[in-house]
Parts: C-alpha cells; sequence; structure tokens
C-alpha cells in the first residue's frame, strides 16, 4: 500500500509543481483557458502559489509530516472540484479533462494518505 501512495503522490506532486510554474510564469495558453472559464487573468499567480503549497504539502505528507500532506491533498481536492464547477458553470467542455485528472490524483493521493 505504501507504495501505491508513493507513486501517485508524486505523480500528483510533479503535476501541481509543473502547472504551478506554468501559472506563475503566466504562459498565455493557461491565462486563454483561465479566461475561458471567466477567470481574471490577475487571479493565475495566486492560483500557482495555491498548486505550488500543495505540491509541497504532499512532499511534507512523504516526508514524515503525515497530516500536513492529508490537509494538502483535500486542500488540492477542493481546489480542483472549484476548477471543475468553473468549467460547467462556464459551458467550457473542450479542456475539462485537464482538471479532471488534477482532481483524480488529487482524490487518489487523500484517500492513500487517509489509509496511512
Amino acid at each position: 500500500m505504501y507504495t501505491a501512495y508513493l507513486i501517485v503522490t508524486v505523480t500528483t506532486i510533479a503535476a501541481n509543481a509543473v502547472i504551478a510554474v506554468l501559472d506563475l510564469a503566466r504562459v498565455p495558453w493557461v491565462l486563454g483557458n483561465s479566461a475561458a472559464v471567466n477567470v481574471d487573468p490577475s487571479w493565475v499567480p495566486l492560483l500557482g502559489v495555491l498548486k505550488a503549497a500543495g505540491a509541497l504539502g504532499l512532499l511534507l505528507g512523504i516526508a514524515g509530516i503525515p497530516y500536513v500532506g492529508l490537509a494538502a491533498a483535500i486542500g488540492l481536492v477542493l481546489f480542483f472540484l472549484g476548477a471543475l464547477v468553473a468549467h460547467v458553470r462556464a459551458g467550457v467542455f473542450h479542456n475539462i479533462a485537464a482538471p479532471g485528472a488534477y482532481f483524480a490524483l488529487a482524490v487518489a493521493s487523500a484517500v492513500l494518505a487517509a489509509g496511512r
């Protein structure tokens, strides 16, 4: 079970770290996707910081602070649930798979962290 936790959580960390860097760099396609779901461009760096904080919290969970890891996973679940809601409310379904994948990784990380 620990191996599954480690693989899923490291994958979640990597995915969130990458998208956080892209958010902070204000990559044009990221800004475009955000604008499509009515997120003001000024919010994108803050959202990147939240994703980075989630990744860092997951890393701390692996490093031996399990409650921080679980809290980070739950935070990411809520964050990406919000992203999915934003996509549905805006009627933007052509790229909903991306937040759906991040959401699934966060849920898996939370479930596996809770089982530790």
